[in-house]
């Protein structure tokens, strides 16, 4: 099993709609809108890094984001 979490830049005005999306995923275990650079930060749990690489192409991308920064959990 692989965690990450992974910071998100929404369109402007699409923040909550983006959260909403990304709590219905299965891979998300939990989201929060925050404050600074990023507008959401999302925990993920995956069977593996290519199952990572997928879920983050196929489904996180193709939302209203304008950029992703993903730090896979170490320990």
């Amino acid at each position: 099993m692989i965690g990450a979490y992974v910071l998100i830049i929404a369109k402007s005005g699409f923040e909550k709609q983006v959260l909403e999306k990304l709590r219905k995923l299965k891979e998300i275990k939990d989201a929060k809108i925050v404050y600074g650079e990023y507008d959401i930060i999302a925990k993920i749990e995956v069977g593996d890094v290519s199952d990572l690489n997928d879920f983050l192409i196929e489904k996180v991308r193709n939302l209203e984001i304008e950029k992703t920064s993903t730090l896979i959990v170490a320990a």
